[in-house]
């Protein structure tokens, strides 16, 4: 499909998973506003977003996302170890996956890298950061890169 008319076509599908109400409530709030349509399913744990993302349960109808964004600290099951289950799953690995999480570690920016993450993002504490990162993941995710198409 052509990068053009890719925004205009479908609706792009995010899956958002995130523990922290907080977070998941300012990521919403500056999706709604950006400028490509798009869809945001989220889960807070780990063990979820593999439910999501293999459609099994209450997720047997789930939307493949066209984009993953990743905190690295879930409970039941860390993003780290979601991250592995995906770029070692044939179905799911072709799927984007952006780190964002609050860790400022050297060593789980190399550990995410090392699981194939696409990109790894600190979160800002202050709210007109966070604002302004998800909507810069916005612009280059969804406006510049050309993302694999849906089964």
């Amino acid at each position: 499909m052509k990068k053009d008319g890719m925004a205009a076509a479908r609706v792009v599908e995010i899956l958002l998973v995130e523990d922290n109400e907080g977070d998941v409530r300012l990521t919403r709030e500056a999706l709604k506003e950006g400028r490509i349509r798009n869809r945001l399913s989220v889960v807070p744990d780990g063990e979820q977003a593999l439910a999501f993302l293999r459609r099994e349960g209450v997720h047997a109808e789930a939307p493949r996302p066209d984009l993953i964004l990743l905190d690295l600290n879930l409970p039941r099951l860390d993003g780290r170890e979601v991250l592995a289950s995906i770029k070692n799953d044939p179905v799911l690995k072709s799927i984007p996956v952006v780190v964002l999480t609050s860790s400022r570690t050297e060593q789980d920016l190399l550990r995410a890298y090392d699981l194939h993450a696409n990109c790894f993002i600190t979160k800002p504490v202050e709210f007109d950061q966070f604002i302004e990162v998800v909507r810069s993941i916005e612009d280059f995710w969804l406006t510049i890169v050309v993302l694999p198409p849906r089964d």
